[in-house]
């Protein structure tokens, strides 16, 4: 290796070490600064995803704050956790809803059923929220009125708002329910929505009720004022005072027609989680009115409703034409409607 040797002065030389290539410094200073870099890189992308994920989680336990093994796996998609526009649940937003839907036919029995289930401190039902036409005119409006009573936007003097354990309105099968079967099933099913089918088992008797109501409409026996509903027995006897008359010729007919939809609604909506029941069954049997609590999931009470029956006792009290009516149905399939009483 070649030295150089630089002379200063007579008495003394210096001898300079052999020059390092620049060159293989650098080299291997990239390739360390290289390394740091993946190094650094790698951990900062480690403590990337455990935030992200940590974020997910706690997303995940806002949306479904009640823990996986409080709900049953087949009842998850019937637990909702509306979030309204219009108020804020506060201290109850973690409280799962239930969404219902009671479906039925004008003087079943809605009225007094819908009142029993507003009873409880936990029901909002918003009572016949399709019988104003504006509302059902196609689907869409059909469907923007049902997200309106889930997201809880929907008032009432029914609504419980924050802490409601159960949100839902009557629908009668003459309302749009059937013209939209379709899509209103495939909505129930997405939105997970519960159908509760009231319907009465003595058509005879839902006749009767149907001609009086009617008119009374025009009537007004009531000082002047028409109500389907009464809350006092005073009222009561009023109203049943009318005696309507049948058309024993198409008696049959309008029976089987009855019985005809009926059928039809139950199996249009077999497949959404729906109960059924009878007007009968609740007068006659109060733990079905349980069995509706545990069908809703809500925490059991006694429920009750203030108004009164109207037609009571023998239904040869409340037909004008009885004998006709009588001789019409007797030996026939729908004879055992002559002689219920309830």
């Amino acid at each position: 290796m070649r030295e150089e040797i630089c002379f200063f002065n007579k008495d003394s030389l210096l001898i300079k070490p052999p020059k390092k290539s620049p060159l293989l410094l650098r080299m291997v200073i990239l390739v360390f600064a290289m390394v740091c870099g993946v190094y650094i890189y790698s951990i900062c992308l480690k403590q990337l995803s455990i935030h992200t994920k940590t974020k997910l989680l706690n997303i995940q336990l806002i949306g479904r704050p009640c823990p996986d093994d409080c709900i049953n796996l087949s009842e998850i998609p019937y637990v909702h956790y509306p979030k309204p526009e219009t108020f804020s649940r506060a201290e109850c937003k973690h409280n799962p809803v239930q969404f219902f839907a009671i479906v039925s036919m004008q003087r079943s029995g809605s009225g007094w059923f819908e009142t029993l289930l507003n009873s409880h401190v936990n029901v909002s039902s918003n009572g016949e929220i399709f019988s104003v036409k504006d509302r059902r005119n196609n689907i869409s409006s059909i469907i923007q009125t049902l997200d309106k009573v889930y997201n809880l936007d929907w008032f009432s003097s029914a609504s419980k708002n924050q802490c409601s354990a159960a949100v839902g309105f009557k629908w009668m099968l003459n309302q749009g329910l059937m013209e939209h079967h379709k899509e209103i099933a495939e909505y129930f099913n997405r939105k997970g929505v519960s159908a509760i089918f009231l319907f009465r088992r003595n058509l005879l008797r839902r006749m009767v009720s149907l001609l009086a109501n009617s008119y009374d409409q025009y009537a007004k026996l009531l000082n002047g004022t028409h109500k389907s509903h009464v809350h006092t027995p005073e009222e009561a006897d009023i109203l049943s005072k009318y005696k309507p008359s049948i058309n024993s010729t198409a008696l049959i007919t309008q029976l089987k027609d009855m019985e005809v939809i009926t059928a039809k609604a139950l199996e249009y909506f077999n497949s959404t989680r729906h109960i059924i029941l009878y007007y009968e069954d609740l007068i006659m049997n109060h733990t079905k009115l349980k069995d509706v609590q545990e069908f809703l999931k809500l925490p059991q009470m006694v429920l009750s409703s203030r108004q009164i029956k109207i037609h009571k006792g023998l239904l040869s009290d409340h037909i004008k034409n009885w004998e006709d009516v009588n001789k019409t149905l007797a030996a026939t399939a729908y004879e055992s409607y002559l002689h219920a009483d309830y």
